[in-house]
């Protein structure tokens, strides 16, 4: 029993508006770009002599990373788990929920989206629920302060506002 729970794929929690996004990617990559891709082949194919053919290779090569994606997506959305945001909790930090934290070493004050491993992005202040920073925040609530281990040190941060994502 316990061997096939390992096997299980992990669920990949997401926003709604992450699983909006990869919906909307692979039925560009399903609808559009595949058509575009046979058409490159098609046309290079046309040209004669394969084996010199730079466009044939290259389309080739797009078909073969747009199929990988496509399965990619098709196995994140298969395992999708999707965050409810207007019933997310307020009360305690979870995926979902903006917070505004500040670094009580720099005084600085930061503020993150909590969003599934597959949706996170740094640049843009997504950070996930697996990440160091956002493991320690889940479930804390106002006011609370979370030690994160890091490289370089012990970082303390105190929450200062939880609210759902505009």
């Amino acid at each position: 029993m316990e061997g096939r729970l390992a096997m299980e794929e992990k669920k990949n929690i997401l926003t709604y508006e992450g699983l909006r996004k990869y919906e909307d990617e692979l039925h560009d990559l399903k609808v559009v770009k595949r058509k575009e891709v046979a058409q490159k082949i098609k046309e290079a194919r046309e040209q004669g002599d394969l084996s010199e053919n730079a466009e044939y290779d290259a389309a080739k090569d797009e078909q073969r990373d747009i199929e990988a994606r496509i399965e990619e997506l098709e196995k994140i959305l298969k395992n999708a788990e999707v965050v409810v945001e207007d019933e997310v909790d307020l009360d305690k930090i979870n995926i979902g929920c903006c917070v505004k934290i500040r670094d009580l070493e720099f005084k600085e004050d930061l503020e993150y989206k909590i969003v599934g491993s597959t949706e996170a992005n740094s640049l843009k202040g997504k950070i996930s629920n697996e990440s160091p920073v956002g493991k320690a925040l889940i479930g804390k609530g106002l006011n609370d302060v979370v030690e994160v281990e890091t490289q370089a040190g012990i970082l303390k941060y105190q929450v200062l506002e939880i609210q759902r994502s505009n």
